[in-house]
């Protein structure tokens, strides 16, 4: 299960609508027991595609440092869908590193954003529950 703090949700939606036409990107830092997020860094899609995306490796070394210095550490990726569904492509799946993070797709296809959650460990992809927190958090700009 991932728990998003609202504020941090609605930043996560809003860096998506923003990286149109290309997709958005980012990484949330969080508590991996609990999947409670409680920092999100918006980054940069090196890709500048429509169709994949590449977290910038500048903003990922800069988040993974700031995450470690607040005494969290990286759980999980998220990036939108500019025309397809909230699931993984087969590009996503093959880019996943690590079946321990959570891997959010944001699809902005239809008239409002779908965010959804997954595992993704080889090729077994596993949806999971994406509760919205109404809770303040710390949000993080890369």
């Amino acid at each position: 299960m991932l728990r998003l703090p609202r504020a941090l949700y609605l930043q996560m939606v809003a860096h998506c609508i923003t990286g149109l036409p290309e997709e958005a990107c980012g990484v949330l830092a969080g508590d991996p027991v609990s999947g409670t997020v409680d920092r999100l860094y918006p980054t940069r899609n090196e890709a500048a595609s429509a169709r994949v995306f590449t977290v910038d490796s500048r903003d990922l070394l800069q988040a993974d440092r700031d995450a470690e210095g607040n005494g969290t550490q990286l759980i999980g990726v998220f990036h939108s869908h500019t025309h397809t569904d909230a699931y993984p492509s087969p590009t996503d799946v093959g880019q996943a590193p690590d079946p321990s993070w959570h891997y959010v797709v944001v699809s902005l296809r239809d008239s409002h954003p779908v965010v959804r959650s997954y595992r993704i460990g080889g090729d077994l992809v596993e949806e999971e529950s994406v509760v919205v927190l109404g809770q303040a958090a710390v949000a993080v700009a890369v």
